[in-house]
């Protein structure tokens, strides 16, 4: 949003081309959503102390967790807000791999959202059922990578590309939406299960953006993938600000959720993660 106001006067002041480079925006991306959920994050804590929302622990399991009962949870909807936001700033607001990434860790997490309201409401662990998520998880992914595949302009989009392997690569036409559909289902429920102890799934979830967003940098990049002999992809570079989000909004998130948690991110943010 924000490359708009700052390329309209960049022509009077030249300084302000800085933020057309795309290092430069993917670092005020992990800069904001880390302000961002700083900020906000005491205020929400508090309110959601305030109603009560409070995390349902199983009955089986070891008594340490019994006393993280009451915890206040749904913190992954400071997460959202974090790398929404971030996003929308630094963000190229005509990127299609950007609203798809937003599209979906959003509809994950809104997903996740009902799951524990149902929790909360219940009084129960169990939330919704393992049928129901895996089914509107799968509608997601699945236009997702039907869109992705539809709008692709070279066969490259939809390739396997495999690693350390630069000569080899598989078309996989419409299989690419069948991969991608996989790797979002897996992803999504694979943070899920992660996601048990304070700050657990947090960590590893920052260094993994942390690591999407060096290679959609590169892979975004003619200079960076001729030299390293990988194809290029245009406009996925864009990834890195959505990756540097999530690095950030992560951060942020887990001063509060360090040891002892003050907040959990319940299924809001470990789904959408």
């Amino acid at each position: 949003m924000l490359i708009e106001l700052f390329n309209f006067f960049s022509d009077s002041f030249g300084p302000l081309r800085v933020f057309d480079y795309l290092s430069f925006r993917a670092i005020l991306a992990t800069l904001t959503a880390l302000l961002i959920s700083l900020i906000l994050g005491p205020r929400f804590i508090d309110k959601m102390q305030e109603i009560q929302v409070g995390q349902v622990v199983r009955d089986k399991g070891p008594s340490s967790h019994f006393m993280k009962r009451g915890t206040p949870t749904m913190g992954g909807t400071l997460i959202l807000a974090s790398i929404f936001l971030s996003s929308l700033l630094w963000g190229d607001l005509e990127n299609k791999y950007l609203w798809t990434a937003l599209g979906v860790t959003t509809l994950f997490g809104l997903l996740g959202w009902i799951d524990d309201l149902f929790k909360i409401k219940l009084k129960s662990s169990d939330g919704l059922s393992g049928f129901s998520k895996i089914f509107w998880q799968s509608i997601i992914a699945l236009a997702a990578g039907f869109y992705l595949y539809y709008t692709s302009v070279g066969s490259d989009e939809v390739s396997l590309i495999v690693p350390f392997f630069k000569e080899i690569s598989f078309h996989l036409g419409l299989g690419f939406v069948f991969l991608a559909y996989l790797v979002i289902i897996a992803s999504s429920n694979a943070v899920n299960l992660t996601d048990g102890l304070d700050g657990l799934a947090t960590v590893p979830v920052m260094l993994v953006a942390l690591t999407f967003s060096i290679i959609c940098y590169v892979v975004g990049n003619t200079v960076f993938s001729n030299y390293l002999q990988i194809p290029f992809i245009s406009n996925v570079g864009e990834i890195s600000v959505f990756c540097g989000s999530i690095v950030g909004s992560c951060l942020g998130f887990l001063w509060f959720n360090a040891p002892p948690a003050k907040i959990f991110m319940g299924d809001t943010g470990s789904l959408s993660l």
